[in-house]
């Protein structure tokens, strides 16, 4: 493997497209034509490098401590091969950090100028969190996806900051309904670690990586992820009774069909290794969700 396609596959393109559903959902809700915006395009190429870089540092964090050892299940990591060196990944961290957070300031400029600035520096503050929230997760003696907290923060940044966030970016005021969408892309996010989870169950409890399913047990993890699924669906639900105006807005639930397989799917898998091929399909729906939502609403 060249240097280069080292890096391509540490950055795990296939999570991309998970990371900018939030944006996508929260900048239609915020703004007709945000195609149209550098805002939006901004928010984009943010969403990336903090995806990218969360990559990067899990690939760090991980191969350092040894999880991503003979027993992992999933694709072997850039460090863990060899491909990369600790001083490599560490620089390309900070690199990639340095270089989200110019573009994060840039953003935050375009969407709020000299006007609002206070809600610039508030932005700016949850630029750095969300920065600090990717790199932590694996890297450091404290790093929070060891403790069993990964699924909190994605949540909290692939959900409700992503989507009501960007909503704010274009809307500059909240609303009360934007944390439907929200609550259902942050909680599909959300199903898409516990996936992982639930797939590096055996070698994650080996090396000590005290995940949520570690903690849960492989059934209760089970359970968890269908409830996951269930109220992610049933919040978007709610979100089209309270604001439904035209059958153009009921989209979306296009997307409910890969959904109620993948729960089929999971409900007769016993071998929780297995599940591998079902991290791209849920990402890629949730993404194909938030494409249909935001037709509906701009449409």
């Amino acid at each position: 493997m060249t240097k280069f396609k080292a890096w391509i596959s540490a950055a795990r393109l296939r999570t991309l497209p998970l990371s900018i559903s939030g944006i996508v959902v929260g900048s239609a809700l915020g703004y007709k034509n945000f195609l149209e915006t550098n805002t939006f395009w901004l928010a984009i190429i943010t969403t990336l490098g903090l995806q990218i870089l969360s990559n990067f540092a899990n690939d760090y964090g991980d191969g350092v401590k040894g999880t991503d050892n003979e027993d992992r299940v999933g694709p072997q990591r850039a460090l863990q091969s060899g491909a990369i060196s600790k001083k490599e990944m560490y620089n390309g961290i900070i690199l990639t950090a340095l270089i989200t957070l110019g573009v994060a300031i840039t953003l935050i400029y375009v969407a709020f100028g000299k006007e609002y600035f206070f809600y610039s520096v508030f932005f700016f503050i949850l630029g750095l969190a969300a920065i600090a929230a990717a790199i932590k997760y694996t890297m450091g003696s404290s790093a929070y996806g060891y403790r069993g907290l990964g699924d909190f923060f994605v949540f909290i940044f692939f959900g409700l900051v992503s989507v009501v966030g960007c909503y704010f970016l274009f809307a500059k005021q909240l609303h009360v309904l934007v944390f439907l969408p929200a609550i259902t892309i942050g909680l599909l996010s959300t199903t898409v670690l516990n996936l992982n989870n639930m797939r590096d169950y055996h070698s994650d409890k080996k090396a000590g990586k005290n995940t949520l399913v570690v903690k849960l047990g492989i059934n209760r993890a089970r359970i968890y992820h269908f409830a996951l699924l269930i109220i992610a669906m049933l919040s978007m639900l709610v979100y089209l009774y309270s604001t439904y105006k035209t059958p153009i807005n009921f989209l979306f639930l296009i997307a409910y069909i890969p959904l109620l397989i993948h729960i089929r799917k999971v409900a007769k898998t016993s071998n929780s290794e297995l599940l591998d091929p079902e991290l791209k399909k849920i990402a890629l729906t949730t993404f194909l969700l938030s494409i249909l939502f935001s037709l509906g609403q701009i449409l």
